[in-house]
């Protein structure tokens, strides 16, 4: 058996063979080649001022809409594979997943709490983390900015944040046509207009269609399933009237997800595997046998308002304002069988429910952010602003069961099982109850940021931001009752118990449960700069991270153990860093080192509820990541691009509080967070080449990621994994018209994203198995 350790020094030491391959190729072409190529220069808005991304003392990967484009990506999913420090939780919909950057994320499935890791779209931070996992549509760039970065984008930006910026209208008449599919069938089409409307006014319209069949096989139904349906529109309307630019932006999402079902990798006894009918293969199984399919049902929109405004002579005032409604219902399989059953295998009896979720939450935000900054060309500059946001979020939640202790049906000779008898009342049960949840947050700030240049080299920035949060919570459930009598019945995950919990524990006594709480919070940052040479810039920072308060508002929510409010978690961050090019800027290489302490950790305590795993999230404690980064891009020559980046990231429980339920110590001090690879990295080439009248391209990466568990305490261990991609596209000499071949997980190596209650749940990824495709993209002037 190998041992961990040795999975990670097998991991360092093929990227260490994979890099030194990569950097003889790299000096050799240097060395044999004119220095006529350069690597690409990227404007980012990571300090909400346009800048080169070499010039920005953030450790930042911004990856352009057609790098996305060539990569396959076509969401946030899919980052992971081209930032390594990003990782990704997927849940049964995308209310229940989330980014982690770092090591470090929010994994909560309460209403009243934000994600560690903020997401903004053309300047409106985004209420949830689920909004985020929508299809990526006619994008210019997306910039992740890793470590807290609450100065300037504040809510709850306290890991990271993820800034997305759209595509807008062009000066001549553009239309863009793609269309595509794939081996394991999905389905694509994308249409763009692109032109002039009026005089100093431009306008961008995109429409889009996808669908997938899945990657599973759901036995009961004769289905695939794990696929989905998205289409939708988004307009963009820009004016330039010199002194002034205002930009117009509505779209609309919709998504059928039959998603996420996930498999049983292990037995789970001999009765429960004949009633599945599938032999469980871990990491290879395909097949789900369920009487419920679950399901995502998503739907988005928004409209957003920006304008710059050139005023005072110099300065430029900005004010971005927005509204977005996002509506997810969740459908979900629980117990993963065909039918609730008794189990006579073992030395008594056992009543295995079926446990079915049905779950809508609904967001509304509307926010508003106004800046002043100075201009970019002197030795002060500086930007002062004010930022209001206010959020209502919804959620309506049914558990229903099924259950017997005796059974009137006979035994099943096939699978030795007694399925219950849903037309005996007597003997079978319908334990259920509903919830309702509103919450609303509020939140204001003033912020400003300054930078003093000293000399032509050395630079100082000093930033801070005043915040006040106000969030407020009202849950209703009454104790679960059998469905066909009335009478208190409880069952898997279904509590006896009202949400205003009993008076004997503390509780109202009713079946509401109410709590506001509100804080206030100064954080800032400060860093140093220093020019080495040309293209050469270190930087060392102090940065201080926050993300509002909370409350665990949740279906099995009772008052008052989660009544209580969950303070803010802070964190303290310090970083160093260099970017730079050289080799006439043939050759960039950037790298960061970081050290972040959390206190007050949002996280989860997880405890049984009648034989159903309920989540309890707390302050759990303090953590600790600290690690390193590096992003190598060699152009040789013209058209040769090869691309390396790796992530070391040691995030880890540095004190696990006592659980708030039992009051015990906990034994988690010391292990690794969930979801927290130690290493991972992206080795690629790409090759744009004339052949004769056509044009070639070539794409290839190497994606490896290093074992990562799923939940905290080190439970839900997830192997290792590589992927390997490729892509051959070919056009004409104006690339007017381009198609491309690409090949995802050449090798056809398995993998599982997330391994639940020691792998009878593995969520297995699409491309866990190999597959191909072909695009095909038409450019019209």
């Amino acid at each position: 058996m190998i041992s961990a350790q040795g999975t990670a020094a097998r991991g360092k030491g093929a990227f260490v063979r994979s890099a030194l391959v990569l950097s003889a190729s790299a000096a050799a072409l240097i060395a044999a080649t004119p220095a006529s190529a350069q690597v690409d220069e990227i404007i980012v808005t990571a300090q909400k001022v346009q800048q080169n991304v070499q010039d920005v003392p953030i450790a930042i990967s911004a990856v352009t809409g057609e790098a996305m484009a060539r990569a396959g990506a076509k969401s946030l999913e899919d980052i992971t594979s081209i930032v390594p420090s990003v990782t990704f939780r997927k849940g049964t919909t995308n209310a229940n997943s989330a980014i982690v950057m770092r090591g470090v994320g929010t994994i909560s499935f309460s209403i009243a709490a934000e994600p560690s890791v903020s997401t903004v779209v053309d300047g409106i931070v985004l209420s949830r983390s689920g909004q985020s996992f929508l299809d990526l549509v006619d994008f210019e760039r997306l910039e992740v900015l890793r470590g807290p970065q609450g100065t300037l984008f504040g809510k709850n930006a306290s890991a990271g944040l993820v800034n997305i910026v759209s595509k807008g209208g062009t000066d001549h008449f553009e239309a863009e046509a793609n269309v595509s599919g794939t081996t394991d069938d999905e389905y694509r089409a994308k249409m763009t207009l692109s032109g002039p409307i009026a005089e100093n006014l431009t306008g961008r319209l995109t429409g889009f269609y996808g669908t997938f069949d899945g990657n599973i096989k759901n036995t009961y139904y004769d289905k695939t399933v794990n696929g989905y349906e998205h289409y939708g529109a988004r307009g963009v309307i820009d004016y330039d009237g010199g002194g002034s630019r205002l930009r117009l932006i509505a779209d609309y999402f919709k998504a059928d997800d039959d998603c996420c079902a996930e498999v049983t990798g292990v037995s789970r006894g001999s009765v429960i595997d004949a009633e599945l009918g599938i032999t469980p293969q871990g990491e290879d199984t395909r097949k789900v046998n369920q009487n419920l399919i679950t399901r995502s049902l998503d739907r988005q929109y928004s409209f957003t308002m920006s304008a710059d405004i050139d005023t005072f002579a110099d300065h430029t005032f900005s004010i971005v304002t927005g509204y977005r409604n996002w509506k997810n219902t969740e459908i979900r399989d629980g117990d993963f069988l065909p039918r609730a059953i008794i189990d006579p295998s073992g030395s008594a009896p056992v009543s295995v429910a079926q446990l079915h979720d049905r779950g809508t939450v609904e967001t509304d935000q509307v926010s508003a952010e106004v800046r002043l900054a100075s201009p970019q060309n002197q030795p002060l500059t500086y930007q002062v602003g004010g930022f209001l946001w206010y959020s209502k979020n919804t959620q309506d939640f049914t558990r229903s069961d099924v259950t017997c202790a005796t059974s009137t049906s006979p035994v099943d000779p096939v699978t030795g099982a007694q399925p219950c008898n849903l037309s005996d009342t007597v003997n079978t049960l319908f334990p259920t109850a509903t919830s309702r949840s509103d919450v609303s947050f509020r939140n204001w700030a003033l912020f400003g940021q300054a930078t003093y240049e000293f000399t032509q080299s050395l630079r100082l920035t000093l930033g801070g931001r005043f915040t006040h949060d106000d969030v407020s919570y009202t849950h209703t459930r009454a104790p679960a009752v059998n469905a066909t009598t009335g009478l208190p019945a409880t069952g898997a995950g279904l509590s006896g118990v009202g949400a205003g919990g009993t008076i004997a524990t503390g509780g109202n006594g009713t079946n509401t449960s109410r709590g506001s709480t509100s804080a206030d919070n100064f954080s800032g940052k400060a860093v140093l700069q220093y020019d080495v040479m040309d293209d050469v810039m270190v930087y060392g920072s102090y940065t201080r991270g926050y993300k509002g308060p909370a409350f665990n508002v949740f279906f099995n929510h009772v008052a008052p153990t989660n009544s209580s409010p969950i303070d803010p978690e802070k964190s303290d961050s310090f970083e160093v860093g260099f970017k730079s090019q050289f080799l006439d800027r043939m050759v960039q290489l950037n790298a960061a080192a970081f050290l972040v302490d959390y206190k007050g950790f949002q996280a989860n305590n997880f405890v049984l509820l009648n034989g159903a795993v309920v989540t309890n999230l707390t302050n759990a404690g303090t953590v600790r990541s600290k690690g390193f980064e590096a992003d190598l891009t060699v152009a040789p020559t013209e058209g040769l691009t090869f691309r390396a980046n790796a992530a070391y990231a040691d995030a880890r429980v540095r004190r696990f509080n006592p659980n708030p339920l039992t009051n015990a110590p906990d034994a988690r001090d010391g292990t690794r967070l969930p979801l927290a690879p130690k290493f991972s990295y992206t080795i690629g080439a790409d090759y744009d080449v004339p052949v004769g009248p056509v044009k070639l391209y070539l794409s290839s990466d190497w994606h490896h990621v290093s074992k990562q568990f799923s939940d905290l305490g080190e439970s839900g261990p997830i192997d290792a994994y590589g992927i390997w991609n490729a892509s051959v596209g070919v056009s004409d000499a104006d690339d007017k018209y381009r198609l491309t071949f690409m090949v995802r997980n050449i090798l056809d190596d398995s993998y599982v994203l997330l391994n639940t209650s020691a792998g009878q749940r593995l969520m297995i990824p699409r491309d866990a198995d190999r597959y191909a495709g072909l695009n095909l993209r038409a450019k019209f002037q």
